[in-house]
């Protein structure tokens, strides 16, 4: 893990609101019956299709709450939305985003993966 995102990640984990995120044993679970490689695919499905447009018409509550390892590391690491991945990555709104903003994204959520499954 590059020193970037261990060191964004580790300022996330100061976050009263970002430190309650924790992937439950049946994530973990999940994450071990499909392999890393396939949720990094997902992670990649999802910030293309809900994050990586110019406009998002429901911005803000396009990422649930649960559901799938990705939308928690999302959360966790303020890569929900445009509006947080403003203000923590500082990620400008109402662009479209490019390749390497995405496999930024993807790669602090599957960082933040690898540390809750690595106790």
């Amino acid at each position: 893990m590059n020193n970037t995102i261990n060191n964004k990640l580790d300022s996330l984990s100061k976050s009263n609101f970002r430190s309650k995120f924790h992937l439950k044993e049946t994530d973990k679970e999940y994450i071990n019956k499909k392999g890393l490689g396939v949720i990094k695919e997902h992670a990649y499905d999802f910030i293309n299709k809900r994050l990586a447009p110019s406009y998002i018409p429901n911005d803000g509550k396009q990422t649930p709450m649960k559901g799938h390892p990705v939308f928690i590391s999302q959360h966790a690491t303020g890569t929900c939305c445009r509006e947080c991945l403003y203000k923590w990555h500082h990620i400008p709104k109402n662009i479209s985003l490019n390749e390497k903003q995405v496999d930024y994204i993807v790669d602090i959520i599957m960082a933040w993966i690898a540390r809750e499954i690595s106790g």
